[in-house]
């Protein structure tokens, strides 16, 4: 229903928890490298725990690939600096949600892509630089499926 682009991540566990978070939620999992792991490391496995065979997980060898496979109609990027609350966004079928690495979050150059739909930001005191990635996709990916009454899911 949804698709969660991690551009570049970093951090097996992250990674892992996006594994399973995409299961769990029948989003897609598209990553573009360079990774910063190896897809079989044990950090990423345990945190994804039995889940892996469960995601629909795609792996694209840089941002113009990723674009061709996925044919996005809308992209929200997700960054600090966004205009536009997380909220704010009526979210539809094949929306695509992106966020960048760890250490440093989307570049410039990346957030002014014109893939790019808007910028979208999650709210947070003031003075604090970025939120944890996988928490980061797990809040979005949960209000984009509770504006379609959690499609699919189990009551």
């Amino acid at each position: 229903m949804f698709r969660i682009l991690f551009y570049t991540p970093e951090i097996p566990g992250n990674t892992g928890n996006a594994i399973r978070l995409a299961a769990i939620t029948g989003a897609e999992l598209h990553l573009v490298e360079p990774l910063g792991f190896d897809l079989e490391d044990s950090k990423l496995r345990r945190a994804g725990l039995d889940y892996h065979d469960l995601a629909v997980l795609h792996v694209h060898p840089n941002l113009e690939a990723a674009w061709q496979a996925l044919k996005p109609e809308r992209v929200f990027a997700f960054t600090s600096d966004g205009e536009t609350s997380y909220t704010e966004v009526a979210y539809q079928a094949g929306d695509v949600l992106m966020f960048g690495p760890e250490s440093v979050g989307l570049p410039t150059e990346v957030k002014a892509d014109p893939q790019i739909t808007a910028r979208v930001r999650l709210p947070m005191l003031p003075g604090l630089r970025s939120l944890n990635l996988a928490n980061s996709a797990s809040i979005a990916i949960y209000e984009a499926w509770r504006q379609h009454d959690f499609a699919g899911a189990q009551r």
